[in-house]
């Protein structure tokens, strides 16, 4: 014995062997590999929920519904097993769909890269899927936003889109539902200026619900122009009061004829001019005044706001034209005819106008006539007729003549 304790090789594998007793010691404490004997564990069960769930499947030729996102799974096992493998998660929920053709189908979920140990439920276990073509088509996308959101007076025109044509992949069914498709785009409200931005892209049917499918580029950049809703109109001017006495209005004018209104497009149909408003019942004489430019409702602005009036009056003058004779028509050379009144046969008027016009009228600038055909002897009161200029106001004193007709005397008239 001694002689093997001296020997080296002897130590050698003596120390070897009992390196593989303690290997085979240890290795048998291990609960987690096969083999394992008499190693006192508790058992645990737990839930771990939101699993995601993995498909295997054609993806550049098919499209697969139906998977789930997660399910949950329930473990049972060795405690330190469970532990270890709900706070690793190293393990993968799966659905295998290589071996399934077009269609609808039911599958089993599957489990691997977790321990043998646990007892593994899938809630759900099984899962309808369809699998259908895998098709890509291109659209073109339409901007939709709230109108309501424009400031009053201002118009949205026509909104671009950039890019006009998006992609969207997904089942040929689906793809053949598409009604659609959408950039929406939030505006804050009272928009006055033009908006760039950018949008999410909406996928919908017929009856605006949102299809499952993929769209390339998912965003978009929406461009609307907005600009103010006007037109030119014609200002009136309107005159209020009547000139004080003596005064006539000659002409009133503006520094603007037109004024540039801002409305709603259905309110501005129905507007054709503006106005300003002018009281003449105080002008005495020639002024400017500074007036506001009036507007109808509906109309959010007006430019200019207001306008300059020039006014020009004329004062007028009154003149009392007298010795005006009166002319007599119709007269028999068998009669004489006498005014009774007026006794001289004249009369007067009095002339109102610009000073002008009525300094220079005298008596040969108006006609006064009576006719006196088929009038009988005797008394009789006759209408004057007169006639006077154009550019005047004028009243006669007397509107009618009273005359006498009486019949010549033989000797008058043989003489």
């Amino acid at each position: 014995m001694d002689k093997w304790l001296d020997n080296p090789w002897f130590l050698k594998a003596l120390a070897l062997l009992l390196a593989f007793l303690l290997f085979l010691s240890v290795s048998s404490t291990d609960p987690g590999k096969p083999g394992d004997v008499n190693v006192p564990s508790d058992e645990n069960s737990e839930t771990i929920a939101d699993v995601p769930v993995k498909s295997y499947y054609d993806t550049e030729n098919l499209v697969v519904s139906g998977v789930p996102k997660t399910v949950d799974i329930t473990i049972e096992g060795p405690k330190n097993i469970v532990q270890q493998a709900r706070a690793l998660r190293d393990f993968e929920v799966f659905v295998d769909l290589t071996k399934e053709g077009m269609g609808n189908h039911q599958v089993q979920l599957q489990i691997k890269d977790i321990s043998e140990k646990l007892e593994v439920t899938i809630d759900p276990s099984y899962i309808t899927v369809s699998i259908q073509e895998r098709v890509t088509k291109e659209y073109k996308v339409n901007a939709d936003y709230n109108t309501s959101m424009i400031q009053d007076g201002y118009i949205a025109g026509t909104a671009s889109v950039e890019p006009s044509n998006v992609k969207i992949t997904g089942a040929k069914d689906i793809i053949d539902t598409i009604s659609y498709v959408k950039a929406n785009v939030t505006l804050n409200d009272n928009l006055s200026e033009n908006l760039t931005r950018e949008a999410g892209v909406l996928v919908l049917d017929k009856d605006m619900n949102k299809l499952n499918v993929t769209v390339e580029p998912e965003t978009v950049e929406v461009t609307i122009p907005v600009k103010p809703s006007s037109k030119d109109v014609p200002i009136d001017i309107i005159t209020k009061g009547e000139p004080p006495e003596g005064v006539t209005i000659e002409s009133i004018t503006s520094n603007v004829k037109e004024a540039t209104i801002m409305a709603n497009p259905d309110v501005l149909k129905g507007i054709s001019k503006v106005r300003v408003e002018v009281d003449v019942s105080n002008v005495t004489e020639d002024t400017e005044v500074t007036l506001p430019v009036i507007i109808s409702n509906g109309v959010v602005s007006v430019s200019p706001e207001t306008a300059k009036l020039s006014i020009k009056v004329e004062k007028q003058e009154e003149k009392k034209v007298t010795n005006i004779p009166i002319t007599i028509e119709g007269q028999s050379e068998d009669y004489e005819v006498e005014f009774l009144n007026p006794e001289n046969g004249r009369s007067s008027v009095t002339v109102t106008g610009q000073a002008e016009s009525v300094e220079s009228l005298d008596e040969s600038d108006f006609k006064f006539l009576i006719d006196v055909s088929g009038l009988e002897e005797g008394e009789h009161t006759v209408d004057i007729q007169s006639s006077a200029p154009k550019d005047v106001e004028w009243k006669p004193s007397i509107e009618q003549a009273n005359i006498s007709i009486t019949k010549k005397e033989e000797e008058t008239q043989a003489e």
